[in-house]
């Protein structure tokens, strides 16, 4: 569907698409970076707690709280005795620009680091006396996380010294850029994920205007089809009525006339649009195809055409409305195309029996190529009348029916216009 009013559909669709997607992509970007601050902050606490493992217990056999005094600081044997000693995480006890006494450190060592480093936070947190913390860079290049606990001994009064212990934290980092990883492919495939299900459900929800204006469209065009006709006409007897006053009052009757087929076509389109949109029932009742196909072929002007007709009794159960409006677009597209050039008049049979009706003409007949395209709107060619056709297969349609064209044996076009029967 083209034109401003569906351009400015498509253009709302786009931006609904882009709000809504915005709209996830912002929260997954304030999400996000919380899921990842609260994985290292948990691992930082865990790495924490593991490194505080061993401190406190070193700690108090580092402080005099087994043998040790400041004239024989540190219980070296105790230290060694004890499991923590020769296992992970390592730890050293210095003397972090405190009380002078040997400095004691794990042996053998899991994470070889840089005693200037060991030292460095020992005497930061000897002198602050509270723990301290840092994160480094061991000798294999692997990033480690440091933790100082400063101590006294039993006979002092100020901080002699610093358990730090230390534990490599590479497995984790890694561990923790991978998580990064996955929540950043998995931020990008459901801002993709919320793009295309919000441009689908925009698509949903501008689809009733969509078929709406469609609908508009159409009952415009189709109302300028059936009335370009009667208009013609109206025309010429209003201008022949100008040229010539004594002939209005032969004239008049037939405007009158003229003008109540254009009310009854008018009638017809807003019937068929209020179907289309859902408004309205057909009204359905039981009909003779016979006798209502008789009417109409005896109603419709013959002027240039020869109609015969055989019909057998047949009930249907159909609007009769439409369903004359569908008989007389068939006879009005045989009489437009159903004449080979150059004859005098269209020749044209109509056959009623068993729920189908048959119009055959002996025209050029109808082109191969084109099929059932001869019934969408504004397709002509050989046999179609355009918009008629469409309409004609409308009715069909919506009465559980069908329309088939095809070309007879011995030349011309063939319309077969199917409705279920009825008990009679």
């Amino acid at each position: 569907m083209k034109g401003p009013a569906a351009d400015r559909l498509r253009r709302l669709r786009w931006w609904l698409t882009a709000v809504f997607t915005i709209a996830n992509t912002v929260g997954l970007l304030i999400l996000a970076p919380v899921v990842i601050r609260q994985d290292a902050q948990r691992d930082l606490a865990a790495v924490n707690a593991e490194l505080g493992v061993v401190t406190a217990p070193i700690l108090r056999l580092a402080s005099g709280s087994g043998s040790g005094t400041s004239a024989d600081p540190i219980n070296t044997s105790a230290v060694t005795q004890d499991p923590l000693y020769g296992s992970c995480p390592d730890f050293a006890i210095l003397s972090g620009g405190g009380t002078s006494f040997t400095a004691l450190y794990n042996d053998p060592l899991c994470t070889v680091v840089d005693k200037a480093m060991l030292n460095e936070i020992a005497t930061a947190a000897t002198a602050s006396g509270d723990d301290s913390y840092a994160d480094g860079t061991a000798v294999n290049g692997h990033s480690i996380r440091l933790m100082a606990k400063p101590f006294k001994f039993a006979d002092s009064k100020r901080n002699d010294g610093a358990v730090v212990a230390w534990v490599d934290t590479q497995d984790r980092a890694d561990k923790h850029q991978q998580l990064v990883w996955i929540v950043l492919a998995l931020c990008a495939g459901l801002i993709g994920a919320a793009a295309a299900a919000s441009y689908w459900l925009s698509g949903r929800a501008i689809r009733p205007a969509m078929a709406a204006l469609e609908q508009q469209e159409t009952l415009l065009a189709e109302t300028a089809h059936d009335l370009r006709t009667p208009v013609a006409a109206l025309r010429a007897l209003a201008e022949t009525a100008v040229r010539d006053p004594s002939q209005r009052a032969e004239l008049l009757p037939r405007t009158v006339r003229l003008a109540g087929k254009m009310g009854d076509i008018i009638d017809g389109l807003l019937v068929r649009a209020r179907l289309a949109a859902g408004v309205e029932q057909l009204a359905v009742q039981p009909v003779w195809l016979d006798q209502l196909v008789a009417g109409v072929v005896e109603d419709f002007p013959t002027e240039g055409a020869r109609i015969s007709l055989v019909t057998a009794p047949s009930m249907v159960r159909a609007d009769p409305t439409l369903l004359q409006r569908a008989v007389g677009n068939l006879l009005d597209n045989a009489l437009r195309h159903g004449r080979l050039p150059g004859a005098a008049e269209a020749i044209i049979t109509v056959t009623v029996a068993d729920g189908r009706i048959t119009v055959a003409d002996q025209g050029p007949g109808i082109d191969p190529e084109i099929g059932e395209d001869l019934f969408e709107r504004f397709t002509s060619g050989g046999g179609s009348s355009g918009l008629g056709l469409s309409i004609v297969r409308w009715v069909a349609l919506s009465h559980g029916g069908d329309l088939r064209v095809y070309n007879g044996d011995e030349g011309g076009a063939i319309f077969e216009f199917q409705l279920p029967t009825a008990p009679q």
